[in-house]
């Protein structure tokens, strides 16, 4: 059996070649406990980490004093949103969560909700996009945190932070604001500053990075705080404590430097594969819809409904090529996308794929997958 083509690079990525040979080394030669401060091997660790942390907040715009590294997004997100919560319940208990977000950050706020938190889930458009007034018409004085994610993991739709930021902000000052921006990462330029956000989630392994490691980007000034989640040994200026995965800190600094350098010119390029495949879908098979904004949208994602096709169906019936229906982390789940379900019909829903061009994505690797793709949808509509 041939490997399957990969369009699924929303779920995860490759890890760059590059990002590896400068890993490698501190699994073996540089094998030192950064937190170990007595000889040259915690030494040569604490450089490698500190030169990680300057990579990974310059990637955003930030200080690297700002930056807490973490398990992954999910870790992040949670030490955002209840860490920030918990922190600031004696002036209030309420929170704000756009209805597409993460299942990170929905859990999240659910589990908050449960434990006596008020949660205003916010609505978005048929375009997939948060609105301001919507945002700004749930908001009061008891809001400690909102949380909208800068591009949705599964339509690729970006947000307005910038526009968010300013009219929470301008309502609600004390309200801290929360971004994911973890596959915005690589895709479009990111500033914590021209973004106006408070709190920033970025992961390693959506940019051609390392498994296992993430980081979460805290506003310094004015101070915000933010209730530690996980304890033991006061790592990370103790907001997050545990021993530090030097090799996975590399790889993510580099990763975040790749980023930065490739970004235009590759989005460049996986926007012409991406249109390449979309008009070749329209043309060999027809009755494609585009989810979600066209205009406002990362360059490498297409998510796409596909009349008369059961998602499900055409994923079974078209194993040569590597695509989902939706997010990796709620794929043991049967129910529908939770963000489809709030831009679209329960059916078009149902007919909808999301496929992800990435680094590695060559343009004959897009041409084939259009022929399986097109063989495997005209397969499903005359089963």
């Amino acid at each position: 059996m041939s490997v399957p083509i990969y369009l699924d690079n929303q779920a995860t990525t490759r890890c760059d070649p590059r990002v590896l040979e400068r890993m490698l080394p501190y699994f073996t030669e540089h094998y030192g406990n950064a937190a170990s401060k007595t000889h040259s091997f915690g030494w040569m660790a604490e450089a490698a980490v500190d030169l990680a942390r300057e990579q990974v907040a310059s990637s955003i715009g930030g200080n690297a004093s700002e930056v807490t590294f973490c398990s992954g997004a999910t870790e992040a997100n949670n030490l955002a949103l209840r860490g920030t919560a918990e922190a600031y319940a004696g002036r209030g208990k309420h929170i704000v969560v756009a209805a597409t977000e993460h299942a990170s950050v929905l859990d999240c706020a659910r589990a908050l909700e449960t434990a006596g938190w008020e949660l205003s889930l916010v609505p978005v458009g048929v375009d997939g996009r948060v609105r301001v007034e919507d945002v700004v018409a749930v908001l009061r004085e008891t809001t400690t945190v909102v949380s909208i994610m800068l591009v949705n993991n599964e339509t690729g739709v970006i947000a307005d932070i910038a526009a968010l930021s300013e009219a929470i902000h301008g309502a609600y000052p004390k309200a801290a604001v929360h971004c994911d921006a973890v596959q915005a990462l690589g895709k479009i330029p990111i500033d914590v500053s021209a973004l106006g956000v408070d709190l920033l989630t970025i992961s390693a392994h959506k940019a051609y990075g390392p498994k296992g490691v993430g980081a979460l980007w805290r506003r310094r000034r004015p101070r915000l705080v933010v209730q530690p989640q996980i304890l033991g040994g006061g790592h990370e200026s103790g907001l997050r404590s545990g021993t530090l995965p030097v090799p996975l800190l590399v790889g993510f600094g580099v990763a975040c430097e790749l980023a930065d350098a490739e970004r235009d010119a590759e989005s460049l390029r996986l926007g012409i594969l991406r249109d390449l495949l979309l008009e070749g879908l329209k043309r060999e098979v027809g009755g494609i819809t585009v989810n979600g904004s066209t205009e406002f949208r990362i360059a490498s994602n297409l998510n796409i409904a596909i009349d008369g096709v059961t998602a499900d169906v055409l994923l079974s019936e078209t194993r040569d090529v590597a695509m989902s229906t939706g997010s990796a982390c709620s794929s043991a789940s049967a129910k529908a996308s939770h963000v489809l379900a709030a831009m679209v019909s329960p059916a078009r829903a149902r007919s909808s794929i999301r496929l992800g061009l990435g680094r590695f994505t060559t343009e004959d690797e897009v041409t084939r997958a259009l022929a399986h793709l097109a063989a495997g949808i005209r397969a499903v509509r005359g089963a």
